[in-house]
């Protein structure tokens, strides 16, 4: 189902182990529910925070746990405990750095079975687009694996007579990562492997929604050798961010979420001297022309339409379909979507619940609105079948044609398993289209002319491009980022832009006096 469900890694994961998720550190409430701890300096940790909050199992409808959420004083422990850290860690040999990332990379490996039950249990995805979105993840560890060939300097010799300039790369400090609910294991891997690797260490902020992955992620660290206070994790909301963009202490943010978010998140980090990765929302096209394969197009706009119940930033919201094509278009999508089956992710499902009651309910309420904005709500997901509990936050695969550009339904970035529809006259317009959308994240183009393509990745002002691909993410070793509202500033995740972004860079001039002409470097000048 899912896009990032590569079968060249299907060794990788354990699909059918749906391994209880309580494996997540955690302690009993007064209420009797689990609580998930924070994890500071190699140890769960309370913390005098005194607010928590719910997390749901999406397809029971039931909260399952309470998550401690951090004070301000709690994210300051944690950021001390990574600063207490960073000297050491810093210095410790590349080798060392290596043969831990090597470690968690094995484990990660062997145990990702584990952790993709706890996606499905408190995300909802099913199991087998868990398994996609660590296997993708996996991807990132096994770059900083290769840090050594991405963080050399360079050595530039007699640049004057008896000079030598050359520059070395270091790591920046104590970093923070935001990470969101859609990918709760993918999008921090995207990001505490490389700056770990590369001497950081880490403060991760995780959505509060489904934040046991992250906990689980650390104590594997942990177990590959990774010494306490390298990576540290805080849960909460506002109140936690703030303290990480505002700590004196951290020097960057690595940021993914909305737009709004992205932009707050930019705007107050880099005021507060920080440097910044702010990766925003999308609302990502996918343009059809007439010459395209059709049943190719059409399983190419279910897979990234209902992949994870719609909620990736990556995923195609729009299809552009030229009017000669429409209509089939849309019956052949249709037809797939019959196909479908919607519930709990540990059954086998193709799509499970959207993450929360509340998010169920706006996506919801965003068919009506199409309805009285003149588009055809082709296949009504409130229709849908479900094979799962009937408390579950569930909204099945949804397909609406004929949508306005002027609707909200076209503008907005829904967030869930609704597909639109909109028409176009050709090629030009449909570019037109895209290029006028104030994100930039991704795009794809389905056609069998060459020279169109070739004009569209040219043309269109989007960061990311597929051609006959519909969620053009990059592999690890090229790095991920959009254009225009979809990213704040110009620092992309992971690859050689990652590295980049987690290191900061040194020059050196030497000159060293030759003891063979007793000292004095002889026949030197001012300047050549």
């Amino acid at each position: 189902m899912s896009q990032t469900d590569q079968a060249d890694r299907n060794d990788r994961t354990d699909r059918g182990d749906a391994q209880d998720a309580s494996l997540a550190e955690t302690q009993p409430l007064d209420g009797g529910l689990a609580s998930i701890e924070h994890w500071i300096d190699g140890a769960s940790v309370a913390g005098d925070g005194a607010r928590s909050g719910p997390v749901y199992n999406p397809a029971r409808g039931v909260e399952q746990k309470r998550v401690r959420f951090a004070s301000t004083d709690d994210v300051d422990a944690a950021v001390q405990a990574a600063a207490r850290a960073f000297p050491k860690w810093r210095d410790t040999s590349i080798a060392k750095r290596q043969q831990v990332m090597f470690a968690f990379r094995e484990l990660l490996n062997a145990r990702s079975g584990e952790l993709a039950a706890i996606l499905t249990s408190e995300h909802g995805k099913v199991l087998s687009d868990a398994a996609g979105e660590i296997a993708r993840g996996l991807e990132v560890v096994e770059l900083a694996c290769a840090m050594p060939g991405y963080t050399k300097g360079e050595y530039s010799e007699n640049v004057s007579t008896g000079i030598d300039v050359y520059s070395m790369r270091q790591p920046v400090g104590v970093v923070g990562i935001i990470s969101p609910f859609n990918f709760p294991a993918m999008v921090p891997l995207w990001f505490f492997p490389l700056a770990i690797a590369t001497g950081n260490t880490v403060v991760l902020k995780p959505s509060e929604k489904d934040p046991s992955a992250a906990i689980w992620l650390a104590r594997l660290m942990q177990e590959a050798g990774l010494p306490d206070g390298v990576l540290n994790v805080v849960h909460g909301d506002k109140v936690a961010v703030d303290a990480l963009l505002e700590h004196p202490v951290v020097r960057s943010i690595s940021f993914v979420g909305s737009t709004p978010i992205a932009k707050y998140i930019y705007a107050t980090a880099t005021a507060n001297g920080k440097r910044v990765q702010a990766l925003g929302g999308a609302k990502n096209h996918m343009l059809v022309l007439p010459d395209a394969d059709l049943d190719l197009a059409a399983d190419a706009a279910v897979n990234a339409g209902f992949g994870s119940a719609g909620e990736r930033c990556m995923a195609v919201s729009v299809v552009l379909a030229v009017d000669s094509v429409a209509d089939e278009l849309v019956e052949k999508i249709s037809e797939r979507m019959s196909r479908l089956t919607t519930g709990d992710g540990t059954r086998g499902c193709d799509m499970g619940p959207l993450i929360t009651r509340e998010h169920r309910d706006k996506v919801v309420g965003y068919l009506d609105v199409a309805k009285t904005d003149g588009a055809t709500v082709v296949v009504d997901g409130r229709e849908t079948p479900i094979d799962g509990d009937d408390d579950g936050f569930w909204l099945g695969p949804t397909l609406v044609d004929k949508v306005s550009l002027e609707s909200s339904v076209y503008r907005d970035e829904i967030f869930g398993p609704v597909l639109g529809i909109v028409r176009v006259d050709g090629y030009q317009e449909g570019l037109d289209v895209i290029n006028a959308s104030p994100y930039g994240n991704g795009t794809a183009i389905f056609t069998n002319d060459g020279g169109a393509a070739r004009r569209f990745q040219r043309e269109v002002t989007v960061g990311m491009i597929g051609i006959n691909v519909p969620i053009p993410v990059p592999v690890a070793y090229h790095s991920f980022g959009g254009w225009k509202d979809s990213l704040f500033g110009d620092a992309k995740a992971y690859g050689a832009r990652g590295f980049d972004f987690y290191t900061q860079e040194k020059a050196v001039t030497s000159r060293w006096l030759d003891p063979s002409h007793g000292g004095l470097n002889l026949g030197f000048p001012q300047h050549d």
